[in-house]
């Protein structure tokens, strides 16, 4: 579960130039869209500066006195506030200016926090002698642990896998590999068996590769912080 909210001061946040933020507007439709962007700087109390994102290749538009949902994660939490276009400016660098926000949302992130997710996966046994394959889905997911439901029953509890994934994190695709071991095994009914993921299985991630714990992290986050976007803009 996440945590419970407190409210702060955008300061006590003390982001670093390149923060990665997600915005969400209304468009013309009444349909929320989101941005990816990044955090450039701020006037304390006035405004704060942000990268244009781009939509299609090309920079998207904001008109002035647009609203919009800001989202970033921050330590082990994910932060939120509103916020309001002031200007978009071109030269000499793309840049958004928008309302310096009263307050933020602060949502503590437990490391246990499952986030339901369709991920297709590879699935090795590097305790097999036989190096036993399949695939499948992770079906959730958190930094410690996931839900695999895969086409073939290839792991006793106890076993070591090696997961593979190709995972979307804002806009960059990234290989994510890492190690788990087995902890549970359920069992579905005749009925569910029928389908084409019967074997279920729980993992616990034993990665200790820097680089792939710290890609692990970050799509786990990301997927968090868009289970959490809210469905329109403040």
């Amino acid at each position: 579960m996440i945590g419970l909210s407190e409210s702060m001061e955008f300061e006590d946040l003390k982001l670093p130039q390149g923060t990665a933020l997600q915005l969400q507007v209304t468009n013309s439709a009444g349909q929320p869209e989101r941005f990816s962007c990044r955090f450039v700087g701020a006037v304390p109390g006035r405004s704060l500066i942000f990268s244009v994102p781009r939509s299609s290749g090309k920079l998207a538009r904001f008109r002035p006195g647009q609203k919009m949902a800001v989202r970033l994660m921050v330590a082990n939490g994910i932060g939120l506030f509103a916020s309001v276009v002031e200007a978009q400016g071109t030269e000499p660098y793309p840049l958004l200016y928008v309302s310096y926000p009263e307050s933020v949302t602060f949502k503590g992130i437990r490391s246990a926090t499952r986030v339901a997710i369709d991920q297709p996966v590879e699935a090795e046994n590097t305790s097999s002698l036989h190096g036993s394959q399949t695939s499948g889905i992770i079906a959730d997911i958190s930094i410690t642990g996931a839900r695999l439901e895969l086409r073939d029953a290839i792991a006793e509890i106890g076993d070591q896998l090696t997961l593979s994934a190709r995972v979307r994190i804002v806009d960059i695709e990234l290989d994510l590999v890492v190690a788990a071991v087995v902890r549970s095994r359920v069992e579905r009914s005749t009925q569910e068996q029928n389908q084409q993921l019967p074997a279920i299985y729980g993992v616990e991630f034993t990665e200790r590769n820097p680089e792939a714990v710290l890609v692990l992290y970050a799509y786990v986050f990301s997927q968090i912080v868009e289970e959490q976007t809210p469905g329109e803009s403040a």
